[in-house]
């Protein structure tokens, strides 16, 4: 069996639309097709919410009514008919019952909830309007989250198993949305289709997981910046991985996981060019090369210098408390004998961090930086990966190197005036004329 999750751009249009369902009926096997809510319903829906949390209801109905008239549309160009058009309502003057009572965070779920419910109903209904045996499966029937906020696997197997063993030709579900373990209506945050698909595959041990989108696979760069790249066709999960969490937004990090536990491998592909081959992550990893670089801006460096750090022990445990106490991650780390520097994203709480890491040493912190990661087969006995790395950046300052911590990258920390030049250099040292 395969999973194909397929985003919001994949069905934000009619034409988008029968697109997506020329490519799931093309094969061969009972796909069970995740779907996202159209492009920018969510984003739509989450104003809706945001209105409401500002007392604004007159807002949140207008912003509905544009909901429900878009979907209105979609719906007449795709089906030629007014098929779809009482559920529209229903679903729309459901929200709008909401505005009236709102109370805060439930009944935001619910509203978030609705996007996803109203794009698998049009790709049911347009599908057995074409005569194809589409069965809907509501993802609120089988997934669920436990008592820690994590997926309840076995919950899921045990509840979505019975409902495939209905004879069908397609399968579709909705992504992103589940039931918590009080079985209110939740979600599985921002990038939840992927994780929905990765789950559902785990627990079906499917043979593939495909995540459909409009860009060809990873690439080996940024083409905005470095120009003539071309795509990754393979990559180990962890890998992926790491390319996720630096940059490459084609994949959420968390819909890694599931699939890598379940040893089942996940295929990236574009639904703009259905015949290329797309991108392959799986377990098996590729030795002897370098396969991508990704960067990630909006970085600051925070270095902490102390002499009570000499020879002492409990120094980095003090710093990491602080992190910790305003739950925010640390991304880099190095340390000297006397000094520590590490990397955050999250600057929200950045003045009081600096204050109490002052308590322990003198403090500096440099702002608007950028991590740029080299991910491949980086084994330490490999050699002359790292001298290929350091080379290209001979003319380009380097704040941080982090190297050993994965064997799968090497990190550097630049300024973000230099991502563009570091990009091109290593783009020149790594990759041209392989």
């Amino acid at each position: 069996m395969t999973i194909m999750k397929f985003g919001g751009t994949s069905v934000g249009t009619a034409a988008r639309i029968k697109h997506v369902a020329g490519l799931v009926t093309a094969g061969k096997d009972c796909p069970i097709v995740v779907l996202s809510a159209m492009s920018g319903v969510t984003n739509m829906l989450a104003e809706v919410a945001g209105y409401l949390y500002n007392r604004n209801p007159d807002s949140a109905r207008e912003t509905l009514k544009r909901i429900e008239t878009k979907h209105l549309s979609v719906a007449s160009e795709l089906l030629g008919d007014n098929t779809a058009d009482a559920f529209i309502r229903d679903i729309v003057s459901s929200m709008i019952a909401l505005t009236r009572e709102f109370t805060g965070m439930e009944q935001e779920k619910i509203i978030l909830s609705q996007g996803e419910l109203l794009s698998t109903k049009l790709m049911e209904l347009y599908l057995k309007k074409q005569g194809v045996d589409a069965v809907l499966l509501p993802a609120l029937d089988f997934m669920k989250l436990d008592t820690q906020g994590e997926p309840d696997l076995d919950y899921i197997r045990e509840h979505l198993k019975p409902l495939i063993e209905q004879k069908a030709d397609v399968f579709i579900t909705q992504g992103y949305i589940c039931r918590n373990a009080r079985g209110g209506v939740d979600n599985l945050q921002r990038g939840g289709s992927d994780y929905t698909a990765s789950l559902i595959g785990a627990a079906l041990d499917a043979d593939e997981i495909q995540i459909w989108t409009d860009i060809d696979g990873m690439h080996d760069n940024d083409p905005r910046v470095v120009g003539n790249t071309s795509a990754v066709r393979h990559l180990h999960f962890d890998e992926a991985a790491e390319l996720a969490y630096f940059g490459a937004k084609i994949l959420h990090p968390t819909c890694i996981l599931p699939a890598k536990l379940a040893n089942i491998p996940v295929r990236l592909l574009n639904t703009m060019e259905p015949s290329a081959p797309g991108t392959i992550i799986d377990n098996n990893p590729e030795t002897g090369t370098i396969k991508a670089v990704a960067a990630k801006d909006n970085i600051t460096a925070i270095k902490i210098k102390s002499s009570r750090m000499l020879l002492a022990h409990g120094f980095l445990r003090k710093v990491f408390e602080i992190f910790e106490s305003y739950r925010t991650p640390i991304d880099m780390i190095c340390t000297s004998e006397v000094g520590v520097s590490v990397t955050i994203d999250d600057t929200r709480f950045l003045s009081e961090i600096v204050h109490d890491l002052k308590k322990y040493g003198t403090v500096s912190v440099d702002l608007d930086m950028c991590i740029v990661c080299v991910v491949g087969d980086m084994d330490w006995e490999n050699l002359g990966f790292e001298t290929m790395v350091l080379t290209a950046m001979k003319d380009i300052p380097v704040r941080m190197v982090s190297y050993g911590g994965s064997n799968y990258n090497i990190s550097l920390l630049v300024r973000e005036e230099d991502k563009a030049r570091t990009l091109q250099a290593l783009s020149r040292s790594l990759f041209e004329g392989c």
